[in-house]
């Protein structure tokens, strides 16, 4: 829920776009808050830093104050939203309203990068499972001709924020980077591997790029950094290195 006033969300805007629109190797999708998409859609050119929403609710229309809806985002020309963000869940979200939203979403023409993670790492290996469940409950009726709107997004909820336990590693993530494309063979067979998979979690100009490189991912959902164009811009050009 940053920034605070729409003037401060235009100037890192275009101070991100300024880096992004150079990049050929990288794909730039910056998701404000929904009030401020109407002002930064103005401002983006060409397809190298489009917008994304943070949010979206499972019906287009209806009694459902405050929310926001696929076909709104569709009428915007919005590309992408994120479902199952940790933060939301922790709001109260299931796995079975991520579903709902994943579909609407898709029906909406929008393409989703679903968030999957584990709260805590137990020794026995049961977050694995709990994430292989998030990923089967929330793409639920997802067929495989939609799976070229699906993006999975894992991130490490005990590696995240002030609070966190430790920076997650390289190998914490090829870990579950292994898992997500296991369980989508498991569901779609090989067109499981057209799905695109990215890392969040404490990512910085320092350590983007080795989380590229050793965890098996094709990109990185960012949070903190983003706020600073100067710092996002290093991660974008650390990326844009990798061919």
């Amino acid at each position: 829920m940053y920034p605070a006033s729409v003037k401060d969300a235009q100037v890192k805007f275009t101070g991100i776009k300024k880096v992004a629109g150079t990049l050929r190797n990288v794909q730039t999708v910056i998701c404000p808050p929904s009030v401020y998409v109407g002002d930064l859609k103005k401002l983006v050119t060409g397809h190298r830093c489009v917008l994304g929403a943070q949010n979206a609710w499972t019906e287009n229309e209806g009694a459902h104050t405050g929310e926001v809806s696929p076909a709104m985002l569709a009428s915007l020309k919005i590309s992408y939203v994120i479902m199952g963000h940790s933060e939301r869940r922790a709001m109260g979200e299931t796995d079975e309203l991520v579903n709902q939203k994943v579909l609407a979403a898709i029906k909406a023409g929008l393409t989703v990068v679903l968030c999957v993670g584990e709260r805590e790492r137990d020794q026995d290996g049961e977050y694995l499972k709990h994430i292989a469940t998030q990923i089967k409950i929330a793409l639920k009726g997802v067929v495989k001709k939609d799976l070229s709107r699906v993006v999975i997004a894992y991130e490490p909820i005990w590696a995240i924020g002030k609070h966190a336990l430790r920076a997650a590693s390289t190998d914490d993530a090829l870990e579950v980077s292994i898992l997500i494309k296991k369980t989508l063979a498991y569901l779609y067979g090989k067109d499981g591997s057209t799905v695109a998979i990215l890392y969040g979690g404490s990512v910085d100009a320092k350590n983007a790029w080795e989380f590229l490189m050793k965890a098996q991912v094709d990109g990185l959902l960012v949070g903190r950094a983003s706020l600073d164009p100067k710092v996002f811009g290093e991660i974008l050009k650390s990326a844009d290195t990798i061919k």
